[in-house]
């Protein structure tokens, strides 16, 4: 699973930290970080797939959400039995008495009191 994540999140950085710097032409005098070639890139995408270059930020944003959730199903049906006892855990609300005190007690008194 960590493969996956991995796999997953080390493209999103780098798209996303490219994307970030280059739209603020933060290069660093690389020129693969410049508005230029951010400008290109995203006009050279938005004419293969016909659409407004100014749209593909938010289609891959979109695109990133819906694989999160998508691995977060997948690591969830993976981890099911374990998120099940979770929460059979939690509704059966056993609580030890120590802990119940020391959420219930008093706590510090003013010297004024």
């Amino acid at each position: 699973m960590r493969t996956i994540f991995t796999l997953w999140a080390a493209p999103m950085a780098i798209f996303w930290g490219w994307f970030f710097l280059s739209a603020n032409d933060m290069n660093f005098g690389y020129a693969m970080l410049s508005r230029q070639v951010h400008d290109f890139a995203f006009q050279l995408y938005g004419n293969m797939l016909g659409v407004d270059p100014a749209i593909i930020p938010g289609m891959v944003a979109r695109t990133c959400i819906f694989d999160f959730f998508l691995l977060m199903g997948l690591w969830a049906f993976r981890r099911r039995r374990e998120i099940a006892e979770w929460i059979r855990q939690r509704r059966q609300g056993a609580i030890s008495e120590d802990r119940l005190s020391r959420v219930t007690e008093a706590g510090p008194t003013l010297p004024a009191e």
